[in-house]
């Protein structure tokens, strides 16, 4: 049995604590403690936690009910556990907290809980850090570096999900592989400096065309670019890619060692396809950089298409 002077010991030493106990009468759901760390930390005084419904209304309406239920049917059975929530201040804001409870019982039935309260803002504060850090990380590895644009390999985790959601759904899904016309000379005559930021300002105009949130261009290699364009119609794709190559000429970079122009062009492959059982995913890159190809054998400065015969016009965009 612990005499008075030990109590009141062992209580002092509670409340001297960051961590704030607290005590529920679990036949009655009342309150027959809370330590006075409790006002510092939310602003509610002692007296104000009478019953468990002051506690559970003080938690944010997010993490409310799973917390109570959890609660409740854990405390039932007997089984220690910890809750992490928001829970509401005095003055309307809210603060991470941790509850460790433990069940205590008499023949077989939960009797009371005693807990502490800990302040764990600081903790998910490092923790929110942490993840915006990692999704910025995540982010990157998919972004090139210098552009900004997407990079290669998220064009082909894109390609994979947006082919696999034509078949279920027999839409099409449209391509344009984009290639400035005779980078190379350019970079021969102005140097590669230059030749990165022809390459920033292509990109951005590339940008300007491609609006829709489930669209991407990516920079695929080098002076080459692709646009995945899900749901687009072939007529919608043509658009498109001529779009983009009078962007390209509304820029007039000085290029004269082109051969296309004295100025920097592009020359644009298009394949558009629903996608079948019976195709490759492959097979919509291989068709539009052989349309590329084409545009490229026949002068530069071009926009050439390609779609399977007899594919209806599909009105989309």
């Amino acid at each position: 049995m612990i005499d008075r002077d030990a109590e009141d010991i062992y209580k002092t030493l509670l409340e001297s604590t960051r961590a704030i106990p607290w005590k529920i009468n679990w036949e009655t759901k009342a309150f027959e403690y809370i330590g006075p760390q409790i006002e510092e930390l939310l602003g509610w005084s002692q007296d104000s936690w009478a019953s468990a419904q002051d506690w559970i209304d003080r938690i944010h309406e997010d993490e409310r009910q799973a917390s109570a239920l959890s609660c409740i049917e854990l405390s039932d059975k007997g089984v220690d556990h910890e809750i992490d929530y928001r829970a509401l201040t005095a003055d309307g804001d809210y603060v991470w907290v941790r509850d460790v409870i433990h069940v205590i019982r008499e023949n077989g039935i939960t009797k009371s809980l005693v807990g502490f309260i800990f302040d764990i803002s600081e903790r998910k504060a490092m923790e929110e850090a942490l993840h915006q850090a990692n999704k910025k990380l995540e982010q990157l590895s998919f972004q090139d570096g210098l552009t900004g644009v997407a990079n290669w390999r998220l064009y082909d985790q894109t390609l994979g999900r947006e082919w696999a959601h034509g078949m279920r759904n027999n839409s099409s899904l449209a391509l344009i592989i984009i290639d400035i016309d005779n980078f190379k000379e350019y970079n021969d005559q102005f140097g590669h400096l230059l030749g990165d930021e022809s390459l920033k300002k292509v990109a951005s105009a590339l940008q300007k065309v491609v609006t829709r949130s489930t669209d991407l261009i990516a920079r695929y290699g080098g002076e080459e670019f692709v646009l995945l364009l899900p749901g687009t119609g072939r007529d919608a794709a043509r658009d498109i890619a001529e779009r983009c190559r009078r962007e390209i000429l509304d820029l007039a970079i000085d290029h004269p060692a082109s051969s296309a122009a004295k100025v920097l062009t592009i020359s644009a492959g298009v394949c558009c396809m629903v996608p079948v059982a019976k195709l490759n995913r492959k097979s919509l890159f291989a068709t539009a950089d052989k349309m590329l190809y084409e545009a490229k054998l026949s002068g530069r400065n071009k926009v050439v298409c390609s779609w399977p015969q007899g594919m209806e016009k599909v009105k989309s965009r």
